[in-house]
């Protein structure tokens, strides 16, 4: 009780004291809330991705790419891996426009928007929810049809009505029939998620024409997750005998969705421990600004020292007293840090356009409670131990 009366009779000295320790954890409360959260919304752009699903991707070395050689996985390649690999449930291949974003119009309006070239089982390997009208079906691949489903910011920009479904929207010179609109997903980190047109994939061939050899995403769905070895290495023996690789490395990427997200995880875990280190140092100033300030404070009240153990205080009271003031003083500054990191974490996204909601894990409340209490210990065990043996006649004497 004496230890908390003596830090409020000096509210503002107290209050600066402990500014270290508000700073500290309010920092590291922030940051890790923020990378958080944007973990998070990273995990749900693969929350289709089953456990029995792969991806297959070109991939071209920094020095082939310095050469301007780029892999690319072709047609071809999608053809072989259909007749003879054994064990799948179905393959989305994607094409996307070479151009980037391309110019899309309706009526005198033009925009511009990224297009795809995919088949029905893309929906739900995106996690696309419908607003209106269907998405592509199997026949629309299969007959080439010139349907489009688009995203609500594209309809948006277009000026389409709400419901926009059997509208005409014009693409490299070809007219498609609008089929359906996605719910809007928003903005993530500044990237519009909704601007964009699908068609289906053997249209988009046909739009390119022979002379491009496009670059093919694919995800492949697995019949059998204990198929998931077999599946890798007989996709790897194809393309290896398909790109004529024999001693080099693979021209191309196949990965899991438990490897997309742990190499996601990695990299956030490792962001979350160096910038939650460097921030943390600002409490151990905050810690050496306690030590600092409570040293000061004995040698202020050295005579008071004297007079409580004049009248039979023991060394044990004293010690614990400066001790129990410098706990009280980080232990506010963590509480403060706490509720001040928690309103800039619940804030972030309100002020940035597009920034994924954050979330304050307990994990990191109760490492900075800790951590903060921590800190009054340690660097007020030295004040106390010297307010505990100064000799009482010294003290009382003590002008």
């Amino acid at each position: 009780m004496a230890a908390f009366i003596s830090v409020w009779s000096h509210g503002l000295k107290s209050f600066l004291t402990m500014l270290g320790i508000i700073i500290g954890v309010a920092s590291t409360i922030a940051i890790i809330s923020v990378i958080e959260g944007f973990g998070n919304s990273i995990y749900e752009q693969f929350e289709g991705f089953g456990s029995n699903s792969l991806t297959l991707r070109s991939y071209t070395s920094p020095s082939d790419q310095l050469q301007g050689k780029f892999a690319k996985i072709t047609a071809q390649d999608v053809d072989e891996i259909k007749g003879k690999v054994k064990g799948v449930e179905f393959i989305t291949p994607t094409l996307i426009s070479r151009s980037g974003e391309s110019a899309i119009s309706f009526k005198n309006l033009q925009t511009f928007g990224q297009v795809y070239g995919t088949t029905y089982t893309y929906k739900d390997i995106q996690n696309i929810e419908l607003k209106s009208g269907r998405f592509l079906s199997y026949n629309d691949n299969n007959t080439r049809r010139k349907v489009a489903f688009i995203g609500d910011e594209l309809r948006l920009k277009l000026n389409l009505p709400e419901i926009p479904d059997g509208e005409f929207i014009k693409y490299r010179d070809e007219w498609f029939k609008v089929i359906g609109v996605a719910k809007p997903k928003g903005t993530f980190f500044g990237i519009e998620q909704d601007n964009y047109l699908i068609i289906p994939y053997e249209t988009m061939k046909g739009l390119n024409g022979q002379g491009w050899i496009p670059d093919i995403f694919l995800q492949l769905e697995l019949k059998d997750i204990n198929d998931l070895d077999s599946v890798k290495l007989a996709l790897q023996t194809i393309l290896r005998k398909q790109h004529n690789i024999v001693d080099e490395q693979d021209d191309f990427k196949i990965e899991t969705s438990e490897q997309l997200t742990s190499g996601i995880s990695n990299i956030l875990s490792i962001l979350t421990v160096v910038l939650g280190g460097i921030v943390a140092i600002s409490l151990l100033v905050g810690g050496v600004g306690i030590m600092n300030i409570m040293l000061l404070s004995v040698t202020e009240r050295t005579r008071e020292i004297g007079i409580c153990k004049a009248i039979g205080a023991r060394r044990s009271d004293i010690l614990l007293q400066f001790l129990m003031e410098a706990i009280i003083i980080s232990g506010a500054g963590g509480f403060i840090g706490i509720c001040l990191g928690y309103f800039i974490s619940a804030t972030t996204s309100l002020f940035i356009p597009g920034f994924p909601p954050s979330e304050v894990p307990l994990w990191s409340v109760m490492l900075a409670s800790g951590f903060s209490i921590t800190i009054g210990i340690f660097f007020g065990i030295v004040p106390a131990f010297k307010a505990a043996n100064l000799n009482p006649i010294d003290a009382l004497k003590y002008e």
